[in-house]
Parts: structure tokens; C-alpha cells; sequence
């Protein structure tokens, strides 16, 4: 297993990733989404909340860091009992270190009253802050523990369904204590969170994946092979209207290639078939690789 691999997979190096990942996470919180009212779903959301209505009775109100602990508590307390310890591991370190991180972060407000910066720029550091904790194999407890929790009873319903419920409660709670405006941000904000945060997951690094109809098969697949360097797989199929057996072309390439991979089909058949597809992630030789034991 090559060096890389073996860094990826050391614990050190997931409690690193999900250290970084909570203090970016908190520092999008406290000076940038509560600074404005922003109030994007998760016990975070509940904290900001909890902060604007305790402010009349307490100065400065109820600290984000104690509530987001306070909540996530006796749910981790429920979890343990129901799920054991190995469900709540991580999210234990992530859930305290977040709080921490709330704790410990001076509250400066980046974002001067600009809700269009606060939902972009806020939701922008969020994502990347919770693709870090989610591909460190953890979360930050919240609502995903409580949906996990609810749906040992509610089995007809999915864990992501029952979150959605949850953190649009929390939003809709947000709308009534700061009002139409914010919460509209706060709804492009988690937008912009949930989109970075799939990128982070999924990968930058899109490819394309192409299906090339022809009766010239050996001689495109033998240029694809030769000048582009990419494998390709012919696949036996059948035309319906004429009947006729085929050979489908599929190949998968760079998004620079592609244009390269038409030029070359358009030039040995012109009356060639190509469906191109965008791919996501691709695994394997001459893309992402995995280090082998």
C-alpha cells in the first residue's frame, strides 16, 4: 500500500481532518451565520436561536458553544444506549470539538450586515468545513443523530427524510424570531452548504463518458487506444429497427479528451452515432487510483 493510502486511512489523520473540519465549520457559525441571523437547520441552528431569545434575559444570551453541547448531550447519552459505542465514536470527538471551536473563536463579524455575503461565503466555508467531517467518517451529532434515533421507530420513513423534516422546523423557527428576510438567505445558504460539501465528497475532477455507434468500430477503437491512450470496451448489441447486430463503443475520458475523442470519430466515420455523458467519479487506471496492499 503506497504512502498516500496508508496517511488517508491513520486515525491521526482522520481526527486531524475532522479537527479542521469543525473549527472551519465553527468559525462559519459564529462570525459569519449568527452574526446576520442566519438560521441553516441543526442543533448550530437551535444555538442561534436559543442565543436571540435568552438575549433579553441574559446578556449576549446562551453561548453557541454550550448550547450546541448542551442539545447534543442526552441524545449521544440515547445513542449510546440504543446504537452502542461504536456508532457514536467520532461524532463524539467532532460534536466536542465543535463547541470547543465555538468556544474558543472570537465572535467578529465578517459579514458587516451583507446577507448576500454572509449566505454565499458562509455557505461556501460550511460545505467544505462538512465534506472534510463527512469523509473523515463522522458528523457533528444534531439532527442526523436524532433522525437516526427517530427512525428505529419511524421505519417507513429514511433517515434523510426525517432530517428534512427536522431542519426545515428548525428554518421555519428562524423565520419567526428573525423574520422573512434572513431566512430566505439562510435557505440559499444551505443550497450553496449541501452543493460544496457533494464536491468535496465526490470529487472535482469530472470526466466523460462516451457511447459510440459504428460500423467502423475496430478502426475508432484502435485510434482511441493509440492516440488518446484510453481503454475501451465494445458492447454486443442489437439495432431495433434494422435488426442488425452491433458493436457499441464505451469509453470514458478527460474533459479536455472528449473534444480530442469526437474529432478523431467524426474523422474516420462521419455518420457515427456519440452519446456523451457527464461521470462523477471514475476509479481506476489513468484516473483516481487506489494504493494496493
Amino acid at each position: 500500500m503506497n504512502d498516500i493510502s496508508r496517511k488517508k486511512r491513520s486515525p491521526w489523520f482522520l481526527i486531524l481532518v475532522i479537527t479542521a473540519g469543525t473549527g472551519l465549520l465553527a468559525f462559519a457559525i459564529k462570525c459569519i451565520f449568527d452574526q446576520v441571523g442566519l438560521v441553516t437547520g441543526g442543533f448550530t441552528g437551535i444555538a442561534i436561536l436559543l442565543k436571540a431569545l435568552t438575549d433579553m434575559f441574559y446578556k449576549g444570551g446562551i453561548p453557541l458553544w454550550f448550547a450546541n453541547l448542551a442539545l447534543n448531550v442526552p441524545f449521544f447519552v440515547l445513542a449510546y444506549k440504543i446504537k452502542g459505542k461504536r456508532f457514536i465514536g467520532k461524532t463524539v470527538y467532532a460534536t466536542v470539538m465543535l463547541s470547543a471551536w465555538l468556544y474558543l473563536i472570537p465572535e467578529i463579524d465578517f459579514a458587516s450586515g451583507d446577507y448576500i455575503l454572509a449566505s454565499i461565503f458562509g455557505g461556501v466555508l460550511a460545505g467544505i468545513a462538512m465534506g472534510m467531517i463527512l469523509w473523515a467518517n463522522a458528523t457533528t451529532g444534531g439532527t442526523e443523530m436524532v433522525a437516526v434515533l427517530l427512525q428505529c421507530r419511524l421505519k417507513h420513513y429514511s433517515v434523510a427524510q426525517i432530517m428534512q423534516v427536522l431542519d426545515g422546523m428548525i428554518v421555519l423557527a428562524g423565520l419567526y424570531v428573525f423574520g422573512m428576510h434572513p431566512s430566505m438567505y439562510a435557505i440559499v445558504a444551505i443550497f450553496i452548504t449541501s452543493k460544496v460539501t457533494d464536491t468535496i465528497l465526490e470529487g472535482m475532477k469530472f470526466s466523460k463518458a462516451a457511447y459510440i455507434i459504428t460500423d467502423h468500430y475496430d478502426q475508432i477503437a484502435k485510434c482511441v487506444m493509440e492516440e488518446l491512450n484510453r481503454g475501451v470496451t465494445g458492447l454486443a448489441a442489437q439495432g431495433m429497427y434494422s435488426g442488425e447486430q452491433k458493436c457499441v463503443l464505451y469509453c470514458v475520458v478527460s474533459k479536455k479528451e472528449i473534444v480530442l475523442l469526437k474529432e478523431l470519430v467524426d474523422q474516420i466515420d462521419k455518420n457515427a452515432f456519440v452519446v456523451v455523458g457527464d461521470v462523477r467519479e471514475v476509479h481506476g487506471e489513468g484516473f483516481i487510483e487506489h494504493g494496493r496492499g
